[in-house]
């Protein structure tokens, strides 16, 4: 008889959020510059990630009068159904690589099987690609990074180290709201008691514990300030969609480079790349006579202690920034120095984590209230954009180095473009995913967001 597993509401909300138009998928793309064996390939696949992490071969299911979600063993898991073999139209370059992802994107997952798909393309110039797609359900993006990188040799993580699944905890159902939002007090206690529950820590401020018991009105303050955001500015980047996605991306840029930048500006490295952002997307709007003084991103915070293994049950831990990026800054300089104050302000408050909190509320809480609340969450920002860093050091998979690594979180609500930003062995690459309809050209955004990293490192040598 198949074992039945209670779902963490926090990953009911992510399952739940699944549009026809915004599949709740993390999709990510690792390239290689020589071909990998399908079958190392799938052996690697058994003995380190479905083996140690059983959500890799459990299905969804609906149990109890109120049709709470619930993970169960598939009864006949077979690990063929999700390594698939494509072979990558002529010419096999980054174009033809993108255009085929970017078809893959467009699609959800198979419900009546385990929520995940690995797809080895062939063909990629002389090597080839492996695209991994897994539900938001399963883990964030995070995680699946370091599921990803498990499967690697030389990546200095915690490949054989797993820890082991949590005994399972009995919670109950919140109870209907009246009216949409009725009182965001009420949810904003319910909240907190589940970040409580959780343990969760933030790596905002990672010498300390998180402290719940600084007082419910900062919880409910910090919650109301989530959910009353003004929508979002109206732009050619953002509205109505429909399922067609499209991807590009950098080559991989110089960390060293980005870095020297941070360090002569005084700022972070996270700052520098965040204002390229800002300035690519000011340069495509103004190209489109469309120019907006400043447009908002949800920016993922992983609150998973870094240096712990991997719990067996893996899920999602994190928290969700909104930063406003100044598009319409007078000079690149100008913009990064108020990326870096912005920043700086988000990470003293309690947004972020109240932001996890909220997640977790919302798998508890009537679909329709879920729905509504989402709607009002997703509306006030153009993109997400997760920041993701790697191994320093080079990694191999089935013996053949890992050149590339992109992961894309999806697009929740009326959000249409999600951002990767990943560094790999001394290399950061920027990655685009739009929705066709809105963005058909997103290696356009990859090649502003190159150049304002250039005129940035060129600002900040000049005036030091």
């Amino acid at each position: 008889m198949a074992r039945i597993h209670p779902m963490p509401s926090a990953d009911a909300a992510w399952f739940h959020m699944d549009r026809p138009t915004n599949h709740m998928v993390i999709n990510a793309v690792l390239t290689f510059d020589d071909p990998l064996s399908l079958e190392r390939l799938a052996g690697l696949v058994q003995e380190r990630i479905v083996t140690p992490f059983p959500t890799f071969r459990r299905v969804v299911v609906e149990r109890g009068p109120f049709g709470a979600l619930h993970w169960e063993d598939a009864p006949h898991f077979d690990l063929g159904l999700h390594l698939h073999r494509l072979a990558l139209p002529a010419p096999g370059d980054d174009a033809a690589l993108q255009e085929l992802v970017g078809d893959l994107m467009g699609a959800g997952l198979d419900r009546d099987k385990p929520l995940w798909d690995m797809y080895l393309v062939e063909g990629y110039g002389a090597g080839c690609a492996l695209v991994v797609r897994m539900h938001h359900c399963i883990a964030d993006g995070v995680a699946l990074a370091r599921v990803m990188l498990r499967m690697t040799d030389g990546a200095g993580d915690d490949a054989p180290a797993v820890r082991a699944p949590a005994p399972p905890v009995q919670r109950g159902r919140v109870s209907a709201v009246a009216g949409p939002l009725r009182s965001a007090a009420s949810l904003a206690r319910g909240a907190a008691a589940g970040l409580a529950h959780e343990g969760v820590h933030t790596l905002l401020h990672p010498e300390h514990v998180l402290e719940l018991g600084r007082g419910a009105f900062d919880d409910a303050a910090a919650l109301a300030a989530l959910l009353t955001q003004p929508p979002e500015h109206p732009s050619l980047l953002k509205g109505e969609h429909g399922p067609a996605q499209r991807v590009g991306w950098t080559p991989p840029l110089p960390l060293a480079e980005v870095k020297e930048t941070a360090h002569a500006t005084a700022t972070t490295v996270n700052d520098v790349l965040m204002a390229a952002l800002s300035g690519a997307l000011d340069r495509y709007l103004r190209e489109r006579g469309e120019p907006v003084e400043e447009l908002h991103v949800m920016v993922p915070f992983n609150v998973r202690p870094a240096d712990e293994p991997l719990p067996a049950e893996l899920g999602n831990k994190f928290g969700l920034i909104n930063l406003a990026l100044p598009l319409g800054a007078p000079s690149p300089e100008a913009r990064l120095a108020d990326v870096a104050r912005r920043m700086a302000d988000i990470k003293r408050s309690r947004q972020p984590a109240m932001s996890y909190a909220l997640i977790a509320a919302l798998g508890l809480a009537p679909v329709q209230l879920e729905d509504l609340a989402i709607d009002l969450f997703t509306g006030e920002a153009t993109a997400v954009v997760t920041n993701v860093p790697g191994p320093r050091e080079p990694v191999h998979l089935a013996g053949v180095p890992v050149r590339d690594v992109l992961v894309w979180a999806p697009c929740a609500g009326s959000i249409g473009m999600s951002v990767s930003i990943f560094s790999l062995c001394g290399a950061v690459t920027v990655g685009f995913m739009t929705h066709a309809s809105l963005v058909p050209d997103p290696a356009v955004l990859a090649g502003h967001l190159t150049a304002e990293l250039h005129a940035l490192r060129a600002g900040a040598y000049a005036s030091s």
